[in-house]
C-alpha cells in the first residue's frame, strides 16, 4: 500500500511538472496579450544608450553625480526585512535615502547592474562600499554580523532611492509588452550571461519615470556564481562562474542558453518551488540566433577597460576583477560566433 501510495504521488508530481514546463516562454497565452497590451503606452525595457565606447562603467547608471560620499555620514532609517539578503534604509547628509544591503549579494550585483545599463537595459542605480558609518542604528534582525560595535556596516551595495521614481508594480517573464522583441530577448540573454539564477517576478519591478513605464530587473545579486542546484549554486564566485557553460545548444535559428534553476532533487517534495523554478529555465531556451547576435555586437563594443571597471567599482581584487573580465569577453565572443 506504501509502495503504492508512493507511485501514484510520484506520476501526480511528473504531470504538473510536464504541465509546468510546457508553456514556452516567447508564447504568452491570449489573457496574457491582453494584459501586456494595455501596459504597452510608454512602456519601455531598453534604450540606446549612445555612443557604448564613452559610457563610464565604474559609476554606472547614476554616475558620478550621484554616487555617495564614502566618508560621509549616513543615518538609520529601519530595517527592510524583504528578500533573502540582510538590509536597512538610510539616509545620507543631503537627505538622499539609500537601501544598504549586505551578504554575500553586494559585489555580484553592483557589476551585474553596470553590465546591464552597457547593454541599454534599466536598473537602479547602485554603488558598493567597503564600509558605511550608520548613525543611531539598532541591533538588526538579520545581518548583525556586518556591522562592527562602531556602527559601522562592512562590504555594502547602496541602492539610490530617488523621490521622482515610483515603483508602480512587478512583471513576470512569461507575460510583458515586450515578449517576442529583439529587446527582451537580449535581457533573456543577459541573465544567462551573468549567471542571475533568481529569475522570481519579485525580483522585477515597473518604475513611473517622467511619465514612461520603466521595466529592470531590480534585484541581480544572485550573479557571477553557479546556477545549478540549490546545493551548489552560489554568487559571486569566480571560480564558478568561470567553469559554468554560458551556451547548452544551437538548434537551426534558435539557441538554447544554460540556466539551471531548479532545487535539489530531494526538494521535490516542495512541488510549487520545484515547478517554478524548472519554468523559469524556459527564460534562457528557444532565443532567435539573430536576437543573440544583436546583443553580442553591442556588449562587443565595450572595451576591456570598460568590464573591468563593472567588477573594479563593485570592490573585487585585481585577480578577480581580471578573471571576471575574461569569461565576460569570453561570452560575448561566444555570442558574436553564433
Amino acid at each position: 500500500m506504501k509502495r503504492n501510495r508512493m507511485v501514484l504521488c510520484t506520476g501526480l508530481f511528473l504531470l504538473l511538472l510536464l504541465v509546468s514546463v510546457s508553456v514556452p516562454a516567447q508564447h504568452p497565452r491570449k489573457t496574457e496579450r491582453k494584459r501586456a497590451r494595455r501596459t504597452t503606452q510608454q512602456a519601455l525595457m531598453w534604450r540606446d544608450p549612445g555612443d557604448v565606447a564613452a559610457l563610464n562603467t565604474f559609476y554606472g547608471a547614476g554616475g558620478e553625480a550621484h554616487a555617495p560620499n564614502p566618508h560621509g555620514h549616513f543615518t538609520f532609517i529601519k530595517e527592510d526585512m524583504n528578500g533573502t539578503s540582510p538590509k536597512f534604509y538610510v539616509e545620507d547628509e543631503q537627505g538622499v535615502r539609500w537601501i544598504a544591503k549586505m551578504g554575500q549579494e553586494p559585489e555580484a550585483e553592483t557589476a551585474a547592474t553596470r553590465l546591464l545599463w552597457a547593454a541599454g537595459y534599466f536598473v537602479d542605480e547602485d554603488y558598493y562600499l567597503d564600509y558605511l558609518e550608520v548613525r543611531g542604528i539598532s541591533k538588526l534582525k538579520r545581518g548583525q554580523e556586518f556591522i562592527s560595535d562602531d556602527g559601522i556596516a562592512h562590504h555594502v551595495r547602496l541602492k539610490r532611492k530617488p523621490k521622482e521614481v515610483k515603483t508602480v508594480g512587478e512583471w513576470s517573464w512569461f507575460h510583458n509588452p515586450f515578449v517576442g522583441t529583439r529587446e527582451f530577448n537580449g535581457l533573456r540573454i543577459m541573465m544567462a550571461l551573468i549567471n542571475n539564477w533568481d529569475l522570481a517576478n519579485n525580483n522585477t519591478a515597473i518604475y513611473s519615470v517622467d511619465g514612461e513605464q520603466h521595466y529592470l530587473v531590480k534585484d541581480v545579486g544572485a550573479s557571477f556564481g553557479n546556477t545549478g542546484n540549490s546545493l551548489t549554486r552560489s554568487k559571486g564566485v569566480l571560480k564558478d562562474y568561470a567553469n559554468s557553460k554560458f551556451i547548452d545548444s544551437v538548434n537551426g535559428n534558435t539557441v538554447n542558453f544554460v540556466m539551471h534553476s531548479r532545487p535539489f532533487v530531494l526538494s521535490v517534495v516542495n512541488t510549487p518551488n520545484y515547478v517554478r523554478r524548472t519554468r523559469w529555465e524556459d527564460i534562457a531556451k528557444n532565443i532567435p540566433r539573430a536576437d543573440a547576435r544583436w546583443l553580442g555586437a553591442r556588449l562587443a563594443q565595450l572595451s576591456d577597460d570598460q568590464i573591468r571597471d563593472c567588477f573594479r567599482a563593485a570592490g573585487y581584487s585585481p585577480d578577480e576583477v581580471e578573471g571576471y573580465t575574461m569569461v565576460v569577453k569570453q561570452r560575448i565572443a561566444q555570442l558574436n560566433e553564433l
